[in-house]
């Protein structure tokens, strides 16, 4: 006969955790488990009844939950349903949280680089306790710093930026840290998307010390080409087998690109990259454009434009080959010029019309007659480039189409005259223009204008268009538009410039200058149409007081600075979105020449500098010519690089040439060389 069975019976109950400290509004799941007489355990969480000693500081669920609603302290109970006998018992106070502190509370970044902050919560019993992965976390300015739900920071441009954390259970409760991320250096043409010319981050450089006994001409680097491209610079680059290095990147009409030392630590090039094979791939030579304009050879004209994130340089360069001729565009890895993202990809286009040159009802891109003069821009993924012409030799339409930045495959295309002729982008060398909203603008040259009556053409424009169909979505036309065509007066000889935020009707404004020499303020949000009588739709024009306009103009602490065809520097104020009617300063020497799209140099707001090419000596062969003057007194020249003798002359001067300041240093491209000019006794 088998044993009798022996009852097992209930011996305890025990909490988990037996003690906690919550935060208001935090809660605790608990778990009751039994001890029975054979030495088993069970779980009895749902089989339990739960109570809380003060429903004002805790409540707890049926399933054992417990949220903690005010601070003090509570003894969570569970007892067996199947024997009330059996009981157990936790302790739990509840404390406010006071307040909360990010660390680190400031840090500087190199863009690219990474930093993990710490949310830590400081509590009404004097405790703490790490709430990093319990925050909400934010950044101030996301193109600068973006920062992901758990707190970890990534830089993604040069400035400043706010990362702040909010508490998930009292909103009340937030702390910040601040964010200073390195000056990634000059990555676009004219040293922002907004086309100012300022680099407010340069401290080595002052009025104080420019001058010919302490600044001059440090060391060149020779070149196989012209440069007429800004010259691009990247800070703290690792070059394979090199080391790190402050980079400068120079393309020439050679079809090359160099990667220098921008400190002069290395002689030769870092490394080069050749975009031509001879005999069979070379460069376009300037009889094949009909022009001299560009001599004596096309290869690359337009400024690049630099990805610090990816490590990506992107160049348009243009060869002769096989009898006939193309355009592509290249990524370059910055750290040693290999071709990235499966490039080059062959540039080609067609859109629909009836315009000059067009074939079966559509106009085709043609890599010989159009021009790539305006500068590349990189903006959400995209990369700009624009064309215009060689000189005025048909046919030829302004263009502009987008690639995408990680494929290079082209994803969109304007024709700025489809139905017409001309209409070229090419803004001495400026080119596409974006604000803080994405939106972006460019101005166009002479050509068919039929926009007011319904019609495709805008020619002697400015277009506001959609960052991704590149539709155009505003424009504005001068009234004389027809005249400035007939006269070969270019509205879109310079370049647009975008002007921080104004008090008044117009907070969005633009600046631009065309060879007529009338500068218009536009608003942004509103650019004003077209009318045949006057010029209404612009805010403001201000008449007779450049000449004809070859440049995009700088901007610093309120004030506007043009150098137009064989003119002085005229320095205009900008006051509550108004432009003042005549210059409140001027140079005492005038910069010959096409004139000069200027830099500006400045450590915030104080210590300005306006630095100037005289390029008139082009076409003769001469050397080009750097100025710098105080930038709240241009009448005050600190520096001109003729008055050292010959100790300070730059290479063969280059049309529309912009120099690059940065970090102590000035970069003068040439066409033989890159001048590189700084503080005397500067070199390592």
């Amino acid at each position: 006969m088998p044993p009798a069975a022996v009852a097992v019976t209930l011996t305890s109950i025990a909490l988990s955790p037996s003690t906690v400290s919550l935060s208001v509004g935090q809660t605790q799941q608990f778990k009751a488990t039994g001890t029975y007489s054979d030495g088993s355990t069970q779980d009895l969480t749902g089989s339990v009844g739960w109570s809380s000693s003060n429903t004002a500081v805790l409540a707890i669920s049926n399933s054992g939950l417990a949220t903690a609603k005010a601070t003090g302290s509570a003894t969570v109970t569970a007892v067996s349903q199947a024997d009330p006998s059996k009981t157990a018992s936790a302790s739990v106070t509840a404390v406010a949280l006071t307040s909360m502190a990010i660390s680190p509370s400031s840090v500087s970044l190199s863009v690219g680089q990474t930093q993990q902050f710490k949310a830590t919560g400081a509590y009404s019993d004097g405790s703490s306790k790490d709430l990093t992965a319990s925050v909400e976390w934010a950044s101030s300015d996301q193109t600068i710093l973006t920062i992901s739900s758990s707190g970890l920071a990534t830089a993604n441009a040069g400035g400043s930026a706010t990362v702040t954390a909010v508490s998930a259970s009292d909103s009340s409760k937030e702390a910040s840290a601040s964010v200073t991320t390195a000056y990634a250096g000059m990555l676009t043409y004219h040293n922002d998307l907004a086309r100012t010319g300022q680099n407010l981050n340069e401290t080595v450089l002052t009025p104080s010390n420019v001058n010919s006994t302490h600044f001059g001409k440090l060391f060149s680097y020779a070149v196989d080409g012209a440069i007429y491209a800004q010259p691009l610079y990247v800070r703290s680059v690792t070059v394979p087998g090199q080391g790190v290095h402050n980079v400068i990147y120079v393309a020439t009409e050679h079809d090359s690109i160099y990667a220098f030392d921008a400190d002069g630590k290395v002689s030769d090039p870092l490394w080069h990259v050749s975009f031509i094979d001879p005999p069979a791939v070379t460069t376009v030579p300037s009889a094949d454009t009909l022009t001299d304009d560009i001599v004596p050879e096309v290869g690359i004209t337009s400024t690049p434009v630099i990805d610090p994130v990816q490590g990506v340089l992107y160049v348009v360069a243009k060869t002769t080959e096989g009898g006939g001729f193309a355009q592509r565009l290249h990524a370059l890895d910055i750290t040693n010029g290999q071709e990235l993202l499966g490039g080059p990809t062959v540039i080609s286009a067609s859109v629909p019309g009836t315009g000059e040159g067009s074939t079966g009802g559509f106009v085709s891109f043609d890599p010989l007659r159009n021009n790539q003069r305006s500068e590349l821009m990189l903006l959400n993924g995209l990369v700009y480039v624009a064309w215009a012409s060689h000189g005025d030799n048909d046919p030829y339409h302004g263009w502009l189409l987008t690639y995408d930045a990680t494929t290079l495959k082209q994803t969109a295309s304007l024709n700025a005259t489809p139905n017409g002729m001309r209409g070229g982008i090419w803004e001495s060398g400026s080119g596409t223009a974006a604000d803080a909203s994405g939106q972006i603008y460019l101005a166009t040259g002479n050509g068919t204008f039929d926009a007011a009556s319904g019609g495709l053409d805008y020619g002697d424009s400015v277009l506001r268009l959609d960052t991704g169909s590149l539709a155009v979505l505003d424009y504005f036309a001068p009234f004389n538009q027809e005249d400035l065509a007939a006269a070969d007066l270019d509205l879109g000889s310079g370049g647009p410039m975008l002007l921080p935020d104004q008090p008044g009707l117009h907070p969005h404004l633009l600046v631009i200058a065309g060879k007529e020499g009338r500068i218009y303020l536009l608003d942004r949000d509103n650019l004003g149409g077209y009318s045949t009588v006057s010029d209404v739709g612009a805010v403001q024009e201000v008449t007779g007081q450049i000449n004809l306009n070859l440049s995009t103009p700088a901007y610093w602490q309120g004030n506007i600075y043009y150098v137009s065809l064989h003119d002085k520097l005229k320095m205009f104020s900008l006051a509550n979105g108004v432009l003042s009617s005549s210059p409140i300063g001027m140079s005492q020497v005038s910069i010959g020449g096409v004139g000069a799209t200027v830099s500006i140099s400045a450590s915030g707001s104080s210590q300005g500098i306006v630095w100037a090419i005289d390029s008139s000596a082009h076409s003769s062969g001469g050397p080009a010519r750097l100025y710098a003057f105080y930038a709240t007194n241009v009448a005050d020249e600190l520096y001109d690089s003729a008055q050292a003798g010959s100790r300070d002359t730059p290479g063969t001067a280059n049309k529309f040439a912009v120099p690059t300041v940065v970090n102590g240093k000035v970069y003068v491209g040439t066409a033989t060389e890159l001048d590189v000019f700084g503080l005397l006794g500067a070199l390592p």
